[in-house]
Formats: C-alpha cells, structure tokens, sequence
C-alpha cells in the first residue's frame, strides 16, 4: 500500500531526527565543523573505534547531514552545508531553553552561577577593528591549526589557570571554542573569572564565524601553547 505524500515527507523528515538522537553522532558532527577529517581521526578525537565512527558517520551521511570525499585512500568527511550548522546550534538552543538538566548543568560550568553575556561575532569583530580585545582559543592545538580568528591565542584548558596571569587586569577577555556543543569556553570564562579577570564567551565558535564569511586564520601545522 502507498503512503500518503505527507507521511512520507514525516517519513523522511524523521530520518534527520534518529540521525541527530545519539550523542556520539553529535560528537562527530562538532568535530567534522571544525574542518574536514578522515574517520582514523575522528575516531581519535570523539574516543570511538574506527568501525563504530565508521557506522555513525554513514547513518550522518545518509541523512544528508555530512558529505565526503576519497582522498587517495582515504575517505574525508565534511558538513553538507551551512543549514547543518544552523541546525546543530538550533537542537542546543531548544533543549537549553526546555530542558531544566541543561540549565543546571551550564550553570555548573560557570560554577553555580549564571555565565555573563555571550559576545556576538558581530561585537567581536567591531572590538578586533578597535583593537580593544583578546581573543582566546581554548580548542586543542591542532584544530587551532586547521583554522581560528586572526590574532587569536591558543592556550588548551589545562593550561589556562597557570597562564592566567599573562594577561592584565585591565584585559578585556573573549573565549571561544567548537561551536554549539563545546563546553571549553564555559569553562575557560568560569576559571578566568575566578582568577580575578574580565572574561565572557563568544556566541558560537570558529565554525560559525567561518560560516559568516569572516576571516579564519590557518597554521601549516599544530602550535602548542607556551
């Protein structure tokens, strides 16, 4: 028996939906942001087996949600398009705004408090123009390479308290990590605030910024912090 046309759109629209249902297709999907990356290091970065990345990343691609490429021997993956992106900071607004757990949980972050306003690209790049700012990036050294906001500073998380003291009182601070689903920058605000400094997180991260048509900043290879 054929279904109706409106069922299978729901039909499909679903489709989209159990894509996004498993936290480790999240996990690929924020990493896959970043830039484009082969499954070997996928899979190293979520923690996954390659088979088991391997799996989600072709339950994503199914959906519409990644494409790839053959790169020699290698299979590369990338987002389809910028309407994932919005669609993956979308799901984080929705379950922020309904689901208490993530409430408590952001809050926990910032260490039982609410976090202070997140400064919006557009904000950011006018205080870039005024030269008024410093910008941090508390993403891992290499996907700090593959590309981030011109004059950005790489310093990891588990650096960060020890080289707080770098900047001076009088810095004013703007951490920015992976996009919707990072929780480094929560972090990197929360500790820098603890120390004594004025610091707020950037309204999304490198992958938004890059979908604005902004500039991104790329390293021939990984930069460790000092």
């Amino acid at each position: 028996m054929s279904i109706s046309p409106k069922a299978a759109l729901l039909k499909e629209y679903a489709l989209i939906a159990r894509a996004l249902s498993a936290p480790a297709r999240l996990m690929l999907l924020e990493q896959v942001a970043q830039g484009e990356r082969g499954v070997e290091g996928l899979a190293e970065k979520t923690g996954l087996t390659i088979a088991n990345a391997s799996q989600h990343l072709q339950q994503l691609r199914r959906a519409g949600l990644v494409t790839s490429r053959r790169d020699g021997k290698s299979v590369l993956y990338r987002l389809s398009d910028a309407v994932t992106l919005s669609l993956m900071e979308l799901l984080g607004k929705v379950a922020e705004r309904n689901l208490d757990q993530v409430g408590r949980i952001l809050r926990g972050l910032s260490g039982g408090t609410d976090a202070p306003e997140a400064v919006s690209r557009a904000e950011l790049a006018a205080r870039m123009a005024q030269g008024s700012v410093t910008i941090l990036d508390v993403r891992p050294a290499d996907e700090f390479a593959i590309g981030h906001i011109p004059g950005a500073q790489n310093i990891e998380l588990a650096d960060l308290e020890r080289l707080a003291s770098r900047f001076g009182p009088e810095a004013e601070i703007v951490a920015y990590c992976r996009g919707p689903y990072c929780i480094f920058a929560h972090q990197a605000v929360a500790t820098l605030r603890k120390c004594g400094l004025d610091a707020r997180r950037l309204d999304g991260g490198l992958p938004e910024w890059r979908e604005d048509g902004r500039p991104v900043q790329v390293h021939a290879s990984p930069r460790k912090s000092a």
